[in-house]
C-alpha cells in the first residue's frame, strides 16, 4: 500500500516537475508565455503516459493552467471545449447511443464478424483500410466516431468485456485512429489542412488548382503509408491470431436475429443521413452556408429524443444520454484545440520556425527530414489544419530564401501534417475515449512516427529527384 502511494505521488508530481523544467529552460528563448505553453504540452504528455489521473482530467489542464498563468485570454481556451468539432462528436454520440438501446450495435457487430472474419490480421487490415478510404471523403473525426463504437461492440461481443485491458483491442483501435488520420490527405476535401495547402499553391502558381491533380500526386503516397501502417500493426505483440468464434458461427447467429426492428432502422438511417449530408455538403453549401457537418450530426442527434421506437417510446431519453455520453472524449478532443491555440497565439511556434530557419539547409534530404519532423510535431500539439497553416508558410519562406522550388517541399509537408500518431488529442483522442490505453498509443505512436518521418522524407526526396509531377503543379 505504501509503495502504491509513493508511485502515485511520483506520477502525480511528474507533470508539474516537467512543466517547471520546460518553462525555465525555454523562458529566455520563447518568452514566458511561449515557454508556459510548451511546458503545458510536456505536463499533459507526462500525465497521459503515467496516468496518475484519468486522461480526461488531464485534458482539462489547459483551462486551469491558463487561468493561473494568464498565457492567452481564457475565453480563447474555454471556447475550444465546445468548438464546432465537439458539437459534431456530441451529435454522433447521441445517434450511436440509439444503436445500443435498439440492439443495432449487436447486429452490426455480428455482421462485421461475418464479413471480415476472425483473423486478427484481416481485422487490422479491414479496419485500417476502411478508415483510410472513408476519411478521404469524410472528416476524419466522423470516421473514427463511426468505427470505434462498432469495433468496441464487436470486441465485447466476443468476450473482451473490459476494452481498457484487452490486448486484442489495441491494434484494432489504433488502426481506426491512425487510419482516420492519415486518409485525410488522399483528396482535397479530406482535411482542412489540404484546403490551406491549395490556397498557398494557387497563390504561388497564380492559377486555379484542379482537384484531380491532387489525387494523382497524393493517392500513391497514401497507399504506401497505409501499407506501412498495416505492416507495423501486424507486427505488434498480439496474444491471439484469431478472435474467439468462427465465421460460420457468427453467420448462423446473424440469421437468428430476424428482420430489423423499427428502432434499429431509425438509428441506422439517422447515421446514414448525417454522413450523406456531410459528404454532399458542396451541393447545398451556397444555399445553407451555416449547415456544416457538425450541425447536421447535432440536429439529427436531437431528433433521437423525439422519434418513437416500435413500443411508442422515445429513441433516446435525456437520463440515458446524460449517463452514457462520452464526456471524456469531448474533453480530450477539445484539449488538443486549446493547447494548439496556446502554442500558436503565444508565438511559441514562430520560435520553432525561427530555429529551423537558422539551420544551414541545402534543400536536400536533410531539409525534407527537418520539414517533415517540424510539421508532424506541430500537428501532434494542434489540429492538422492549424499545423498546415503554420508549417506551409515556414516551408515556403525558407525554400524561397534558398532559391528552391517550394512545390516538392509543400507536398512533403502536407503528408507530414496528416501523419500524427502520438498524443491522444484530435482524432487520436477518440480511440482512447473508447478504452485504448493512452500510454500505449504514445509508445507505439512514437515508434511509427519515426519510421513515417523517414518514409515521408524518402518519398519526397525520390519524387523531387525523379518525378516531374512531384515538382510542378
Amino acid at each position: 500500500m505504501k509503495d502504491e502511494k509513493i508511485s502515485f505521488l511520483r506520477d502525480l508530481l511528474s507533470g508539474p516537475i516537467v512543466f517547471a523544467i520546460v518553462a525555465i529552460a525555454l523562458k529566455d528563448s520563447f518568452g514566458y508565455h511561449g515557454a508556459f505553453a510548451m511546458a503545458l504540452a510536456g505536463w499533459m504528455a507526462a500525465w497521459w503516459i503515467l496516468r496518475p489521473v484519468s486522461v480526461s482530467v488531464t485534458a482539462l489542464l489547459p483551462i486551469a493552467v491558463n487561468a493561473a498563468f494568464d498565457i492567452i485570454p481564457n475565453s480563447d481556451v474555454i471556447s475550444k471545449y465546445f468548438a464546432e468539432i465537439v458539437v459534431l462528436l456530441l451529435g454522433a454520440d447521441m445517434i450511436s447511443m440509439t444503436w445500443t438501446t435498439s440492439g443495432l450495435d449487436r447486429r452490426i457487430s455480428v455482421k462485421t464478424l461475418c464479413s471480415i472474419g476472425t483473423s486478427m490480421k484481416e481485422q487490422i487490415f479491414v479496419w485500417l483500410t476502411a478508415s483510410v478510404v472513408l476519411s478521404i471523403f469524410l472528416p476524419n473525426v466522423v470516421v473514427a466516431a463511426i468505427f470505434c463504437p462498432i469495433a468496441c461492440a464487436m470486441l465485447k461481443f466476443v468476450g473482451e468485456k473490459d476494452i481498457t485491458k484487452s490486448p486484442l483491442a489495441v491494434p484494432i483501435l489504433l488502426a481506426i485512429g491512425w487510419g482516420s488520420g492519415i486518409g485525410g490527405f488522399g483528396s482535397p476535401i479530406g482535411s482542412g489542412a489540404n484546403l490551406v495547402a491549395i490556397s498557398y499553391i494557387e497563390d504561388l502558381t497564380g492559377q486555379e488548382f484542379m482537384y484531380f491533380e491532387w489525387v494523382i500526386r497524393f493517392l500513391p503516397v497514401l497507399v504506401i503509408i497505409t501499407a506501412l501502417n498495416v505492416l507495423f500493426l501486424w507486427h505488434l505483440p498480439i496474444p491471439a491470431k484469431e478472435l474467439p468464434g468462427t465465421k460460420e458461427f457468427f453467420q448462423k447467429m446473424y440469421a437468428e436475429f430476424g428482420p430489423m426492428k423499427k428502432s434499429e432502422k431509425i438509428g441506422l438511417w439517422l447515421f446514414i443521413i448525417a454522413m450523406l449530408l456531410a459528404f454532399l455538403r458542396p451541393l447545398f453549401a451556397d444555399a445553407l452556408p451555416a449547415l456544416r457537418p457538425a450541425y447536421c450530426f447535432f440536429i439529427l442527434g436531437l431528433v433521437t429524443f423525439f422519434v418513437k421506437d416500435e413500443n411508442g417510446k422515445p429513441m433516446l431519453t435525456w437520463k440515458y444520454a446524460e449517463s452514457h455520453a462520452m464526456w471524456g472524449m469531448y474533453f480530450l478532443f477539445a484539449s488538443g484545440l486549446a493547447l494548439g491555440s496556446m502554442i500558436i497565439k503565444t508565438g511559441a511556434v514562430d520560435k520553432l520556425a525561427a530555429i529551423i530557419a537558422s539551420m544551414n539547409l541545402d534543400g536536400g534530404f536533410l531539409t525534407l527530414l527537418i520539414f517533415s519532423a517540424f510539421a508532424t510535431a506541430v500537428s501532434e500539439m494542434s489540429s492538422n489544419t492549424a499545423a498546415a497553416s503554420i508549417a506551409i508558410p515556414v516551408v515556403i519562406s525558407i525554400t524561397q530564401a534558398l532559391g528552391l522550388n517550394p512545390v516538392p517541399y509543400i507536398i512533403t509537408t502536407i503528408i507530414a501534417v496528416s501523419c500524427a500518431y502520438v498524443l491522444p488529442i484530435s482524432t487520436r483522442a477518440i480511440p482512447v475515449s473508447f478504452g485504448l490505453d493512452a500510454s500505449l498509443e504514445i509508445k507505439r505512436g512514437i515508434e511509427i512516427t519515426i519510421i513515417n518521418i523517414l518514409l515521408t522524407s524518402c518519398v519526397g526526396y525520390l519524387g523531387m529527384k525523379f518525378l516531374t509531377i512531384y515538382s510542378t503543379f
